[in-house]
């Protein structure tokens, strides 16, 4: 038989329940509060980390063809001597991403056109073989259509059409742009189109009543009527 024990035999200090459960809260509630804080910089860094994402610009290979973006402008050109007749339009326009054609589209009918038309490099304006059309269409008609190959990256597209009678007599030719984009992949071609783009009213005629009426009003849209440096 086991003896039984004494009063000598238990701890001399009885244990302080209340001190122990105390100790044992504050423990976990300094644990909670470092958690708390964990998660909240994880939040906080998801957050930054989202924020990110979308505020940076795409990459190149993001950048859908179908919203390039294209401006320019048109001016008096000079009068051929040849046909005192018609008003020579000259027209400049660059786009933000590579184009494989493009259509210009006056409101008044074309009489002659340039059949080979060349872009140009914009910082030394030297004209570029990898920027380069062949311009069809009916003479007289009611477009220009052009294909080859631009690089985009605002590399300057320079030509010229012709109309009957004298460009800044009213109401002014205002022509619009439309661009194309076409690639093959595993044997399927794909075509993407841009635009229009209103290229505005001729430069270097005297102002009128109708200035800055263009075909699309700049207030629906963003303007694509701009100075571009044409081809020297």
């Amino acid at each position: 038989m086991r003896p039984l024990l004494g009063r000598s035999d238990f701890p001399s200090r009885p244990i302080n329940l209340h001190t122990e459960v105390l100790k044992l809260n504050v423990a976990v509630s300094r644990l909670r509060s470092r958690l708390g804080i964990t998660l909240v910089a994880l939040a906080a860094a998801i957050a930054a980390a989202v924020a990110l994402n979308h505020s940076a610009p795409p990459s190149v290979a993001d950048q859908n063809p179908n919203n390039t973006l294209c401006k320019g402008h048109i001016d008096k050109g000079k009068a051929d001597p040849d046909d005192p007749d018609s008003g020579t339009v000259s027209y400049t326009f660059a786009c933000s991403q590579p184009i494989t054609g493009f259509s210009v589209m006056p409101d008044k009918a074309v009489t002659a056109f340039e059949t080979e038309v060349f872009g140009a490099d914009p910082a030394t304006k030297e004209v570029l073989a990898t920027d380069a059309f062949s311009c069809n269409g009916e003479q007289p008609g009611w477009g220009v259509n052009c294909t080859g190959t631009n690089v985009g990256s605002w590399h300057p597209i320079t030509s010229s059409f012709t109309i009957d009678g004298d460009v800044c007599a009213e109401p002014r030719v205002d022509p619009l742009l439309l661009v194309t984009f076409a690639s093959v992949s595993s044997g399927k071609a794909t075509q993407y189109i841009a635009g229009p783009f209103d290229l505005g009213r001729p430069r270097g005629c005297p102002k009128s009543a109708r200035n800055g009426k263009v075909r699309i009003p700049a207030d629906t849209t963003e303007s694509t009527t701009d100075q571009v440096a044409p081809i020297s």
